[in-house]
């Protein structure tokens, strides 16, 4: 990537002939809120920050940083955590902020068509009047944006039955890196082509700026009920995870957490959760009546075969949703108990799930670690939450060691290193292990097709070719050392 050919205030100068000067942000002061998104570890100070109302705006803002090789990372709410919104120090923050409307809802075509920084929380809202609903719930729902979702293909603790961000989009406007504007996607059950939809949807920033998305809407179910079920192992609780879907029982949501997790958000939410089990499911059912009653009854006995100690049912809607609040409330719940956490995000085969929650608890001893599980057990994303506080020395460095050695296992045993939080800078040096070389390849090609100067989000997501052998040489050396 060159540098820029143009310097700050003149490019400063330059947006203030198409945008709100009040919205062209160059004081340091009013910069730092963008300095870093969810992942606060990793910061850094941009040139400008601006907010465009208009898509004809990106557009020029676009033109304008590509003409001067200025680059440009897009932002939503910042509620990312891999970094995958942190600034670039020589370039622009491109806040979506001010696309913050629903555009369109059609209740007969079950779809709804919005800006990039509608709130998720906002679509279902928006849509229940209907009686519909959006699918992906991430926990971060009442703030991150569907742009942002977009963008790390986001999911929640629905996404078993309901999928991913790319299994409820149907199409993603966009404005490249030269300003021009294209429609990814079609309302069509069948496409011909290349899919670009899926291609965008997960793509970081690299490849264009998010302007409009179009979603489906579902249906909202007859009933639904949760099933919460204590065990006193982890590996018990492991088991029936896979004998829940091996029974044929698909679960609207299938969560997990830890004995530390457990106690962590019962002393935040107070949702009755068993303080005493080493582990905790969370088994929602969905549909008819009679199918839910039936599942319900289902999965209370497969839970008991599996060793349950404890078994409670929802009774009402509020129950149901206390119930969920406890896990939705996990990550600021720990928040509550130690100076700073770090949130992880790999995922494994379910199978695996018990071997590798007890691989880390003997990470966590041997790293002087604390570490709280809680994660999306029906799909196998875990999101470990790793305890540290960051004004010691050093305590940092070993929370991230800590983390890649995470990452490193869940790719051992036939996973990966995101589910849904995506790469970023967080996990970069991670794609090495992942990838071989003629696969990083690959997406460099892509990268360029796209963005040939590398402006958009530069530094993220893929790392450069040359560096690949030094990750894999240091996370040999480090495994090494650990065995």
């Amino acid at each position: 990537m060159s540098t820029p050919t143009i310097d700050r205030a003149e490019l400063a100068r330059q947006f203030r002939t198409f945008i709100d000067p009040a919205f062209v942000i160059e004081d340091d002061e009013t910069i730092r809120p963008y300095e870093c998104d969810g992942l606060s570890m990793y910061c850094e100070m941009p040139w400008l920050v601006v907010l465009p109302e208009t898509v004809e705006q990106v557009q020029q803002a676009m033109r304008l940083c590509q003409e001067h090789k200025v680059p440009v990372v897009a932002r939503g709410a910042g509620t990312g955590l891999s970094a995958g919104a942190m600034p670039y120090a020589e370039g622009v923050v491109l806040s979506l902020a001010k696309f913050n409307r629903i555009l369109e809802i059609d209740p007969l075509a079950r779809t709804a068509r919005l800006q990039p920084g509608v709130r998720n929380l906002a679509i279902s809202e928006e849509a229940a009047q209907y009686g519909l609903y959006y699918g992906p719930d991430p926990s971060s729902q009442i703030a991150c944006t569907i742009g942002g979702n977009v963008a790390e293909n986001s999911g929640g603790v629905h996404c078993l039955k309901y999928g991913l961000t790319v299994h409820n989009i149907l199409s993603v406007e966009m404005v490249t890196v030269e300003g021009e504007k294209l429609v990814v996607g079609s309302d069509a059950l069948d496409g011909c082509g290349m899919d670009m939809l899926a291609l965008m949807t997960g793509s970081e920033g690299l490849l264009g700026i998010v302007t409009e998305v179009k979603v489906k809407l579902l249906p909202k179910p007859e009933q639904a009920q949760v099933v919460m079920a204590g065990f006193d192992s982890v590996q018990n609780a492991g088991d029936a995870v896979g004998g829940v879907i091996a029974h044929g029982i698909i679960p609207g949501g299938l969560e997990m957490m830890d004995g530390f997790a457990i106690v962590a958000a019962e002393d935040f939410a107070q949702a009755g959760y068993p303080r005493d089990a080493a582990a905790l499911l969370l088994c929602e059912v969905d549909g008819t009546a009679e199918e839910v009653q039936e599942h319900i009854e289902q999965a209370s006995n497969l839970f008991r075969s599996f060793g349950a100690t404890s078994i409670r049912v929802s009774q009402s809607e509020e129950e149901r949703a206390l119930l969920w609040k406890g896990r939705k409330s996990a990550f600021p719940a720990v928040g509550r108990i130690s100076p700073d956490y770090y949130c992880m995000d790999g995922t494994i085969p379910r199978r695996h799930l018990a071997y590798v929650l007890t691989e880390m608890q003997k990470m966590s001893e041997h790293y002087g670690l604390r570490v709280a599980n809680v994660f999306h057990a029906g799909d196998g994303n875990m999101h470990p939450l790793i305890l540290f506080d960051a004004n010691v020395p050093g305590e940092f460095e070993r929370t991230e060691e800590f983390g890649g050695a995470i990452l490193a296992m869940c790719v051992n045993v036939g996973g990966c290193i995101t589910g849904e939080h995506g790469v970023g800078v967080e996990k970069i040096r991670q794609m090495a292990i992942q990838f071989d070389d003629l696969e990083l390849a690959q997406f460099h090609a892509l990268k360029a097709a796209f963005d040939p100067d590398g402006l958009l989000n530069p530094g993220k997501g893929v790392p450069a070719l040359r560096h690949c052998q030094e990750y894999r040489s240091l996370e040999h050396k480090a495994h090494t050392a650990e065995a």
